[in-house]
């Protein structure tokens, strides 16, 4: 798996019509991004992976994130196995603990203790008929906690809705070995009332989830901006401008220690695939 370059981080990937989504992806590995993330919030997050295995010859699929809660480790690795017996090795598990309202709104009192939930997790796919090895995987880790259990129980992190900062944090905290493989949030539009009505809806939804507000504040960020959403807030998470303004970030976050940067772009209509934005960036930035 070839992680050292730029990444797309897709939903429309994940739950949009799967002719489309596999065509895309197959552009998009002809274009040379070199990885594709899609998230999860349960369902047959593996079958997505495996059609995008199956349309891309090169891109490696990555998770951001596989729901801990949601799945079984035993039956996750087996996935695992299948997929990479398969396509070989080209299938990143992305983990994650997810966020206390989204598991608890389905069963009241579930989620607790993520990092030894996560703990747990990882034991099981290391106890597993075929264990997914430690190097096809990583933590969507934030906090000084998960990033360390990431440091010695996987093959690096995969942080979302972070600021460059943060990517240099999570480098010092990791050394120089595990991977940094960050989530990069962009809108291609240079009117700044533009870039802001397409996301400061986007991103107040986010920070009403208690893992990355609580993130934003141990980078500085107050009450007060997370509330309103602050035009430094939304300029520190979200790059907007024209492609020179994305390439500048990507660059910012491997200053900091990033080894690859996988970009989320935000229309102003989110049910649009943002194929002609993919293919700006393409010609801007590989």
């Amino acid at each position: 798996m070839n992680l050292s370059g730029i990444g797309v981080w897709s939903a429309h990937l994940r739950w949009g019509d799967p002719a489309e989504a596999a065509d895309a992806a197959a552009e998009l590995d002809e274009l040379g991004f070199e990885a594709l993330w899609i998230p999860d919030v349960g369902g047959p997050v593996l079958d997505a992976v495996g059609a995008l295995l199956a349309a891309t010859k090169r891109a490696t699929i990555a998770t951001g994130i596989l729901n801990l809660w949601m799945h079984d480790p035993a039956d996750v690795a087996a996935g695992h196995a299948a997929l990479t017996a398969q396509h070989g090795e080209r299938f990143l598990m992305g983990i994650g603990v997810s966020h206390a309202p989204l598991i608890d709104a389905a069963e009241a009192g579930r989620y607790r203790r993520p990092l030894a939930a996560m703990t747990a997790f990882l034991d099981g796919l290391d106890k597993a008929d075929t264990p997914v090895p430690a190097d096809a995987r990583v933590l969507a880790a934030l906090g000084p906690k998960m990033l360390d259990l990431a440091g010695s129980r996987a093959r690096g992190v995969h942080p979302y809705l972070v600021t460059p900062e943060h990517t240099a944090l999570a480098r010092e905290r990791l050394g120089p070995g595990p991977l940094v493989l960050p989530e990069q949030t962009v809108i291609l539009a240079t009117d700044v009332d533009e870039a802001r009505g397409i996301g400061r809806g986007w991103l107040a939804g986010y920070l009403k989830l208690p893992n990355y507000a609580n993130n934003l504040r141990r980078l500085g960020f107050t009450d007060e901006e997370l509330s309103e959403v602050s035009d430094r807030l939304f300029d520190a998470v979200i790059a907007w401008g024209d492609e020179e303004a994305v390439r500048r970030r990507v660059e910012e976050h491997r200053a900091a220690g990033a080894d690859h940067v996988c970009l989320q772009v935000l229309l102003a209509d989110q049910q649009e695939v943002p194929r002609a934005q993919w293919r700006r960036l393409a010609t801007a930035l590989l």
